[in-house]
């Protein structure tokens, strides 16, 4: 691992609407003074980049995404991985099972830190210690260019949760 390095990734499909919420996120940090630990990146819907580059040693991982968690459209959740209430299966596959191929266009978060795994397992690297998705509760993922009103307002609170996030981290 390379110290404390960061990656904040935003992922999602602006095509489908408020599942561009990590893009638009991600975009709206651009400019933003960051400690210097820490890498934004649009990923957009190329999760198999994501897996890869994380190869190069991060110790945390910061994904933004739309995440349906049955709020209201426009709630934010911070939630890290491997926690009880987070992300990964008890298992720790995410929900992905052996020998289903990959779809580097379909690849949700789960997916991605699924197939991280293997390529750690494979390579002798070591996945991020922390994984934290900021996720928003989308309105709509249906096809069509931007964010809902509601999601589309939470962005700028989104923004300063990864700066919270990003900087508290430098600290632990």
């Amino acid at each position: 691992m390379n110290g404390n390095r960061t990656l904040v990734a935003g992922v999602g499909n602006i095509f489908l609407g408020d599942d561009g919420f990590g893009v638009e996120t991600v975009r709206a940090l651009t400019g933003r003074q960051l400690p210097g630990h820490v890498e934004v990146m649009d990923i957009g819907i190329r999760g198999v980049h994501l897996a890869y580059q994380l190869l190069d040693g991060y110790d945390t991982l910061v994904l933004v995404d739309a995440t349906a968690r049955g709020s209201e459209p426009g709630t934010l959740h911070l939630i890290e991985a491997g926690t009880p209430d987070g992300t990964s299966t008890p298992d720790g596959t995410g929900g992905i099972a052996d020998g289903v191929p990959l779809d580097g266009h379909r690849m949700s978060p789960d997916a991605v830190l699924a197939l991280l795994d293997t390529l750690c397992a494979g390579t002798g690297a070591h996945p991020p210690r922390r994984t934290f998705v900021v996720g928003c509760e989308p309105a709509r993922v249906d096809e069509g260019i931007g964010l809902s009103p509601q999601v589309a307002a939470a962005v700028p609170e989104a923004v300063r949760m990864v700066m919270d996030l990003v900087h508290h981290t430098a600290l632990t």
